[in-house]
């Protein structure tokens, strides 16, 4: 058997070479699947309370700061941000989000189908807290903002 032939053991020479391809189809197969994992979950990541805000032509105000947003959904229930949380304790969590700063801005979003004094309820019970900058937040007419585009309305003094 001579020193330099490639063989199978035998002493005959191997007939296969190696395979210089690469099979991408089952790498594109898992990046399809991948996408469109992706593409499903992407919209339910988005937090927040649904709430079906009123339509209001008042023009956007400039934004220095992030703003609190409070929230109060068809059933009368209140938000923070996320959480629910109980009228007597809003207050308290205003405050300690704010880092006690009550110039914060604190947006106040109510379901169209929330009784008026619901809603002036829980923004009495915020300026009664010391906050002085809370303010309506209404969908504008004639366009599909998001929420986080959206406009407030008249300021509670």
């Amino acid at each position: 058997m001579a020193m330099g032939t490639i063989g199978n053991g035998n002493g005959r020479r191997s007939r296969r070479r190696p395979m210089a391809e690469i099979n991408v189809t089952p790498l594109v197969d898992v990046m399809l699947v991948l996408l469109i994992i992706f593409m499903v979950t992407a919209p339910l990541l988005t937090s927040g309370v649904n709430v079906d805000l009123p339509k209001a032509n008042a023009s956007p105000v400039n934004q220095d700061a992030k703003p609190i947003t409070v929230s109060i959904d068809a059933a009368g229930e209140v938000y923070l941000a996320d959480a629910k949380v109980d009228l007597p304790a809003l207050v308290t969590k205003l405050q300690a989000l704010s880092q006690n700063n009550v110039d914060r801005r604190i947006f106040v979003r109510g379901d169209k189908a929330v009784s008026y004094g619901r809603i002036m309820q829980i923004m009495s019970t915020i300026t009664q807290g010391g906050f002085t900058k809370v303010a309506l937040l209404a969908e504008q007419t004639g366009s599909t903002a998001a929420p986080a585009e959206q406009a407030p309305s008249v300021p509670a003094k």
